[in-house]
């Protein structure tokens, strides 16, 4: 685990933006900036920027080095499960990868009762909905407790800027979202995955709490995962040993995960209705230090920052030199 001096004296030098004019076709989303090549592959380069509640509030530091290598071991441990867009990594936050036709549905898979966006099971189970997804909750239960089986509860993807929204498979299949077979394909392709990235967080202490799954189609017209997998800004993950004391507490589990932030500005304000306020250094230090604890808990190898001298920005100029 790198140490707290290290990481707050990145914080001036996180990389915020990766915007290169010699690449063609650039895109940037709330944490990536894309580019899509002539040939039919995408350059996919994650930043520190960090997003929640559908807003950018800060950059962590080393935090797209962190998702791009934890989405590369998972990527290379669930390859017998489904085709992934990889094609290469020529840098520590770089992907790049296949372009494909992605579905317009978000595969979200949940094991407990929790969340704090306002789709989120447990925010729609506490103001009294017990229909939700297409899926029966009943009476009774509490904030992280878990479920009887494993749950899928998609949503449509929103433009830039707008919100996330549940949706029943049913209606995936009859606003034509996704025919039949493709949201039974998802649907499988999504619970095996799942069932993998539990079966390996239970094996190194952690619990795989929920997640989101991303597929589009490739030009071959297979559906194959892209984006992102089993990441903490993608995926909840909880300590193992101090999950049940701290549910029989009403505590809130040990998180490694992009929730320990939303918990910090919920604490604060309503995110959807009031001004997010300015997140402390402290704040993203230890933000970056529970990322950095994921990527060494499930994968099992030290996290490696980059050495000082050279800005990030720069390396990653450096290695797609061969792209511009």
């Amino acid at each position: 685990m790198l140490a707290q001096d290290i990481l707050r004296a990145a914080i001036p030098t996180v990389l915020t933006e990766a915007h290169f004019p010699e690449l063609p076709n650039y895109y940037r989303g709330k944490v990536r900036e894309n580019y899509d090549l002539p040939d039919g592959r995408r350059i996919l380069i994650s930043t520190d920027r960090q997003s929640a509640f559908d807003q950018v509030l800060a950059a962590v530091p080393f935090k797209g080095q962190v998702l791009t290598q934890t989405a590369r071991f998972w990527f290379e441990a669930t390859g017998d499960i489904c085709p992934n867009h990889v094609l290469d990594y020529p840098d520590p936050n770089v992907v790049i990868g296949k372009r494909l036709d992605m579905l317009p549905v978000e595969m979200v898979v949940r094991d407990y009762l929790t969340g704090s966006t306002d789709t989120s099971i447990w925010t729609l189970y506490n103001a009294g909905r017990r229909e939700m997804y297409g899926l029966s909750f009943p009476d009774g239960m509490v904030k992280n407790d878990k479920l009887a089986k494993t749950i899928l509860t998609p949503t449509t993807k929103a433009d830039q800027g707008g919100h996330d929204a549940p949706i029943t498979p049913d209606d995936i299949v009859a606003r034509g979202l996704l025919s039949r077979t493709q949201w039974e394909e998802v649907a499988a392709l999504s619970l095996a995955l799942f069932a993998r990235g539990r079966e390996i967080a239970a094996r190194n202490g952690l619990i795989l709490v929920d997640t989101k799954f991303e597929f589009g189609t490739d030009a071959d017209g297979r559906i194959t995962l892209a984006d992102e997998i089993l990441t903490p800004d993608s995926s909840r993950y909880w300590k193992a040993d101090s999950y049940g004391q701290r549910l029989r507490q009403g505590e809130e589990p040990e998180s490694l995960d992009k929730e320990f932030l939303r918990l910090w500005i919920a604490a604060r304000c309503d995110p959807y209705h009031q001004p997010i306020p300015a997140i402390p250094d402290d704040t993203l230090v230890e933000f970056s230090r529970k990322y950095i604890a994921l990527y060494e808990a499930v994968t099992g190898r030290t996290f490696d920052a980059p050495p000082p001298g050279e800005s990030v920005k720069a390396r990653i100029r450096r290695h797609l030199a061969a792209y511009f």
